[in-house]
């Protein structure tokens, strides 16, 4: 069943929006689709879980950095994929030789891609020769041994490990012949690749494009660097914009949607989940050291995009921020929601889909945005767990801007809903993104 009340069909050029019209997820606790996704969310839950005992990590000494002098604690705890390990290769036409040596982020992602192309209802083994792109963002992560030897993987490493990419993968494995990049931007990537494809459908590089983000951590790496920074929570709880708040939990996770234009999607009777109003990103640029984020660049950035998203920011009922947790990131990023939307007196509710799921570094912005659809489709907003106590760090009396605390219904404008996203990479990177949703009464997914 469609989520779109909008009957015209009249379009052209300058009028015919790039619209999202199939998403896939793939989330901690056992998540592996929208559905299941909404499901949690809904219900406030913490998919939150212990490190995996079946990858190989160096578990007893992770857990006990925090004897070393200067380094913080690291909990038995985080957001991880139960699937990252499962893997089908004939389904994708992958040899079981180069499946061993293939980093697991492909191979989410090849998964991912291909429910998302189901859910619009698209025939994924039809595709080839297809005028279609592909853009994921993407991290790299330590996997397997090292490639400077001579052993029974030589060879298969180069296409596996990284170097060509999930999009290069998905392309190849569906027959696309469209644009195919993947990208790092850090915690940014996600929107990024969203922006890219975005881009590529309005100028007719390709038809159609799917857009997304992995992560999954082959490695510990992660906890060990935040853990030298005394930036992991000491609790294992992810209390994003929180008073309680002592830093981020890492996690995983994997997103894909698809974006055309709306004539398109209306011709071929897919689903139109979102319109696509406007995408900017920015950089920090120098001063401050690399990793800390900067109120003015993200406040200029999210001033860029309600200036081409062309609406009033007040109508903007949700944001999905960024919510990692931290007392660098959160109040600077709640500073600069403050002097843009909170100053055109929005009093849109926000949350970080981080408090339930952990930080999913490059593949983050993509379970946000995946969540701010699935709120728009439901027409309610989830709770951001822990909000209860929000951080004294900003002065919460000087705007109309709150936590979702509980499930909160959202009423349409006009019949459509407005939400916004927002991802900052570690690199200085950031993305902002506006999203129009048309309103349903019911929902049946």
């Amino acid at each position: 069943m469609r989520v779109d009340t909008v009957s015209s069909n009249q379009f052209t050029p300058a009028t015919d929006p790039i619209v999202i019209s199939g998403m896939a997820v793939e989330a901690p606790g056992g998540i592996e689709g929208p559905g299941a996704l909404w499901s949690a969310l809904a219900e406030g839950k913490e998919l939150i879980g212990p490190f995996p005992r079946d990858r190989g990590w160096p578990i007893d000494d992770l857990l006990s950095v925090s004897e070393l002098d200067g380094w913080g604690p690291v909990c038995d705890a985080g957001g991880f994929l139960h699937g990252a390990t499962t893997f089908d290769p004939p389904f994708f036409g992958v040899t079981h030789r180069e499946a061993i040596v293939m980093h697991p982020q492909q191979r989410v992602a090849l998964r991912v891609a291909w429910k998302a192309l189901e859910n619009s209802g698209i025939n994924p083994g039809t595709l080839d020769g297809a005028d279609a792109g592909c853009f994921v963002g993407m991290s790299p992560m330590e996997y397997g041994p090292r490639a400077a030897v001579a052993d029974a993987y030589s060879g298969h490493r180069i296409a596996a490990l990284g170097q060509l990419g999930a999009a290069g993968r998905i392309s190849h494995c569906l027959g696309l012949t469209g644009p195919s990049i993947s990208l790092d931007t850090a915690c940014a990537s996600s929107l990024t690749a969203l922006h890219l494809a975005a881009t590529a459908v309005r100028e007719d590089e390709c038809e159609w494009a799917l857009a997304g983000a992995v992560c999954v951590m082959g490695s510990p790496g992660a906890f060990y660097e935040f853990a030298r920074l005394n930036a992991l929570s000491d609790d294992g709880h992810c209390r994003a914009y929180s008073d309680d708040a002592s830093g981020t939990v890492w996690g995983e996770g994997a997103g894909m949607v698809l974006v055309e234009r709306e004539s398109r999607a209306r011709r071929l009777g897919h689903s139109i989940y979102g319109r696509i109003l406007a995408i900017r990103t920015n950089h920090n640029g120098k001063g401050k050291p690399i990793l800390i984020p900067r109120v003015r660049a993200q406040e200029q950035v999210i001033r860029k995009t309600f200036d081409a998203a062309g609406i009033d920011p007040a109508d903007v009922g949700m944001i999905e921020g960024h919510g990692t947790a931290t007392p660098a990131g959160d109040p600077v990023e709640l500073i600069a929601l403050f002097k843009t939307y909170g100053a055109a007196r929005s009093e849109a509710l926000m949350g970080s889909i981080k408090s339930n799921a952990g930080h999913a570094q490059a593949a983050s912005g993509i379970l946000g945005l995946i969540k701010l659809l699935l709120a728009g489709q439901h027409g309610r907003i989830p709770p951001t767990l822990f909000s209860d106590n929000p951080t004294k760090t900003v002065d919460w009396d000087m705007t109309g801007l709150r936590l979702a605390t509980k499930l909160h219904e959202w009423e349409p404008k006009e019949g459509v809903r407005y939400g916004a996203v927002s991802s900052f990479g570690a690199g200085g990177a950031n993305a902002h993104a506006i999203i129009a949703m048309p309103a349903r009464e019911h929902s049946d997914s």
